[in-house]
């Protein structure tokens, strides 16, 4: 079950743990292809460019594997989806939920996962 999407995909738990292993700066958004989740997912394809010290990534949030996504703490009360997730050496550093535009995202990159000098 993969996203449509051009993002890095991760379909398990497994992926989920070798992503936040292998990469410093990570944003996950788990979600499913509709009207709250597909504008979020373009603007991640749009930042990876600029971004390159950031592994983006998608997660379907009805595969079960998800959970470690859904039942992390940090999306304690999230309602809409996608929730998103901002991760930096391996610990969650910002969550969202819901829709977030260009702005929002990039606000968040640059406060949470700055470029390392």
């Amino acid at each position: 079950m993969k996203l449509d999407t051009n993002l890095h995909h991760i379909e398990t738990a497994n992926d989920w743990k070798k992503v936040l292993e292998e990469n410093e700066n990570v944003m996950i958004c788990c979600g499913r292809m509709g009207p709250m989740c597909i504008p979020v997912y373009g603007v991640m394809e749009e930042l990876e460019e600029e971004y390159k010290h950031i592994k983006f990534a998608d997660m379907p949030f009805d595969s079960p594997e998800a959970t470690v996504i859904r039942n992390a703490p940090e999306a304690n009360g999230f309602m809409g989806l996608p929730f998103t997730m901002y991760y930096k050496k391996g610990k969650v550093v910002k969550a969202t939920s819901s829709i977030q535009n260009m702005d929002q995202v990039r606000s968040i990159l640059d406060q949470h996962l700055p470029k390392s000098n």
